[in-house]
């Protein structure tokens, strides 16, 4: 055998010994974050609950109703009240941001009680309130657009077009109805809860429309002040009931000290419609048969909550 056979025999041998011990290649990574995924903050969110504790093995969400417990980390369990009710499914990490599967969702909400904040109990009245006084508040107006759709939509416009039909479904009943604005004016906030404390109202009634960077939210909030009474709880219950009943998503019954509800005297409520800044409630909030549905719910809701 020639030494230059030799050579040729001793680098393919070199050659097959080198193939044969190549290790796989790592495949390129996928995204952390999935197409139908989503956020603990969002989750929360959309679920009407607060991130009140977490670190690296799981995350704890409330409301006055609900205690909610993920362990975060693939496969992990969720728990709802003290009970185990399924499985997290897949959790992506990115840096400090936890993903899981929007999916979650719907699976978390089915066992969830009453948003509605537990208050002392309050005696129900009998009759309606026939001479009840109603002030119904359109949010922003004038050079005041408030949130505007990238469409153009202005959340001022939406607002007074509830708002009015709210205020006819109401006088229809027999309750006396004041709007803080009827046409496309600037009222300032301290005015509108001025004109319900000047009147003594029986209940405060503020409507607007919602936005948020992340444009997957979609649905209704409704909010009182962190103070605020058993009434106006009481009412806002009735308002979330009745408009959840329309098949919008509720992110429940929120605590927050807005100028309108935090000045005015009596029992205020403040109403979010729907999120301008997701596609599928813009077009839903720019349909009048939508608009006449969310304003047969508040008025139902405002109805029931003077019983």
């Amino acid at each position: 055998m020639t030494l230059r056979t030799n050579i040729i025999i001793a680098l393919g041998l070199v050659s097959l010994g080198v193939a044969g011990c190549e290790q796989p290649q790592k495949q390129t990574p996928k995204p952390v974050v999935a197409e139908h995924a989503t956020t603990l903050e969002d989750l929360a969110l959309r679920l009407g609950l607060q991130i009140t504790e977490r670190d690296e093995a799981f995350v704890v969400l409330k409301n006055a109703a609900n205690t909610v417990i993920l362990f975060t980390q693939t496969g992990g369990r969720f728990f709802v009240n003290g009970k185990p009710m399924g499985s997290v499914g897949e959790v992506k990490r990115q840096r400090d941001t936890v993903y899981v599967s929007d999916s979650l969702i719907p699976q978390i909400r089915q066992y969830l009680r009453s948003t509605t904040p537990q208050q002392p109990p309050v005696a129900r009245p009998g009759p309606l309130k026939t001479k009840a006084l109603v002030v119904i508040d359109a949010g922003h107006g004038g050079h005041d657009p408030g949130t505007i759709s990238t469409n153009g939509l202005r959340e001022k416009g939406i607002n007074l077009e509830v708002a009015t039909r709210v205020a006819g479904l109401l006088q229809q009943r027999g309750v006396s109805v004041v709007m803080t604005r009827q046409d496309d004016r600037f009222i300032e906030l301290e005015e509108r809860s001025d004109i319900a404390n000047r009147r003594n109202a029986d209940l405060f009634v503020s409507i607007h429309s919602d936005s948020n960077p992340n444009r997957s939210l979609q649905g209704f909030t409704v909010y009182v002040a962190r103070t605020a009474s058993p009434e106006a709880h009481r009412v806002a219950g009735e308002i979330n009931q009745a408009m959840a009943a329309t098949g919008a998503e509720s992110h429940g019954i929120r605590e927050a000290d807005y100028k309108v509800l935090v000045n005015t005297n009596g029992p205020a409520v403040l109403v979010e419609l729907g999120y301008l800044s997701n596609t599928q409630d813009c077009a839903r909030l720019r349909d009048g048969t939508y608009q006449n549905r969310l304003a047969q719910a508040i008025a139902n809701g405002i109805l029931a909550g003077l019983r």
